[in-house]
């Protein structure tokens, strides 16, 4: 898969470490009566329209896809069962499925939004030795090609900063796969860039 565009910019993401007996209040409120579903949107909004706008780069648009993804939320809540997964990588997957269907229908191109401190991150864990602009041009150029499996993981991790562990729950994935995936991904871009003179 191509991506339209890859932008530099320094965009810091953190994850949101929630109270759970406070958020599974809220989820069990919301499960009984869905009109008391606001105090998990107040608290998920933001978070879920960065992690969408990231990969739409519209505002308008970004909104009216994290109104979709609360929609269905809401509209699944009495079947959500945390079973040790966050609310929040619920939703984070939900997103995922819309984006992923839209991109999927060609209704947007992908957007990469990526921080040049992150290229620098990714290229000392894959161990390439000398990082320089050709390097980091590369390293540019191996992104545009990965597929799109691939740039969820590398996108999450370096780029968003998310722990392995959160990236497999919002991947539906084990946290020890979540990384075995990620390192394989740098291996194959490590030899891409030390093969290309």
């Amino acid at each position: 898969m191509s991506y339209s565009t890859i932008a530099m910019h320094n965009t810091s993401y953190q994850a949101h470490t929630t109270d759970l007996s406070e958020e599974q209040v809220w989820i069990l409120a919301a499960q009984q009566d869905s009109r008391r579903f606001e105090p998990l949107y107040n608290r998920y909004y933001e978070a879920i329209f960065r992690f969408v706008h990231q990969r739409i780069n519209d505002k308008h648009l970004s909104g009216d896809l994290t109104s979709e993804v609360f929609m269905k939320a809401l509209s699944s809540i009495k079947s959500f069962n945390s079973q040790g997964i966050p609310f929040s990588s619920w939703l984070y997957r939900i997103a995922r499925n819309i984006l992923i269907d839209r991109f999927r229908r060609g209704k947007n191109e992908r957007v990469v939004n990526v921080e040049t401190s992150a290229l620098a991150g990714m290229a000392e864990e894959a161990e390439v030795d000398g990082v320089d602009e050709v390097r980091m041009n590369r390293m540019l150029q191996c992104l545009e090609n990965l597929p799109e499996d691939d740039m969820q993981l590398i996108e999450m991790r370096y780029f968003e900063k998310r722990s392995f562990k959160e990236i497999g729950e919002i991947l539906g994935i084990t946290e020890n796969n979540a990384k075995v995936k990620t390192y394989r991904i740098l291996d194959k871009m490590k030899n891409l860039m030390t093969a290309v003179k």
